[in-house]
C-alpha cells in the first residue's frame, strides 16, 4: 500500500492540486494529512480525488467545527489509526506524539516546522516538509511505502 503524505497546505490551492496530482501519478492508496489545511474551502480540493483521506488538525487550523463537519477522517491530534497492516501515529506538531504509543508504532507522522524529514526507525519518523511553499519556499510530500515501510520526499517546486 502506497499513501501519500503532506502537511502545512496552508491554503495554497495551486500547490495541493499538484500535490494530488502527483499522487495520482504515483498511485496513491490513501492521502494522509499532517495538519495545518486552514480552511474548508482548501480541504473540499484535498477530498477531490477519489482517494481514501485521513488527517489531523493543525495549530493554523482555526474554522475547526467547519472542517470536522466536512470530513469524518479529520481528528484532533494525535490520531492513532491503522493503514496497510502498519500501527500509524498521526500528529501536526512532534512535541504531541504520546511517546508510550510512538514506541509500538510502525511510523510516526508529523509536521509543523514546514521541513521535510525521515527518520529510519523503529518507529519511521516522517515530516513531509510543506505544501504550501510559503515558509521555506520548498513544496514538498512524501510517499510512504507501508508494505517496506520507505518513505521517500518528493519535491514538487514548480520551478524544478
Amino acid at each position: 500500500m502506497l499513501a501519500g503524505v503532506m502537511a502545512d497546505s496552508h491554503d495554497n490551492i495551486p500547490l495541493v492540486r499538484e500535490t494530488l496530482d502527483r499522487f495520482r501519478e504515483q498511485g496513491v492508496d490513501h492521502i494522509v494529512h499532517a495538519g495545518d489545511i486552514v480552511a474548508p474551502f482548501t480541504l473540499e480540493v484535498l477530498l477531490e480525488p477519489d482517494i481514501p483521506f485521513i488527517g489531523v488538525l493543525g495549530n493554523n487550523d482555526g474554522e475547526t467545527g467547519g472542517l470536522t463537519s466536512m470530513c469524518s477522517t479529520l481528528y484532533e491530534p494525535p490520531h492513532i489509526f491503522e493503514l496497510g497492516g502498519r500501527e500509524i501515529v498521526l500528529v501536526h506538531r512532534r512535541q504531541d506524539v504520546p511517546e508510550d504509543r510512538a514506541q509500538e508504532a510502525d511510523v510516526v507522522i508529523f509536521g509543523h516546522n514546514h521541513r521535510a524529514s525521515i527518520e529510519e526507525g523503529p518507529p519511521l519518523r516522517l515530516n513531509p516538509g510543506e505544501v504550501g511553499g510559503w515558509l521555506h519556499g520548498n513544496t514538498t510530500a512524501a510517499l510512504l511505502d507501508l508494505d517496506g515501510l520507505e518513505a521517500e520526499i518528493i519535491n514538487l517546486n514548480p520551478e524544478e
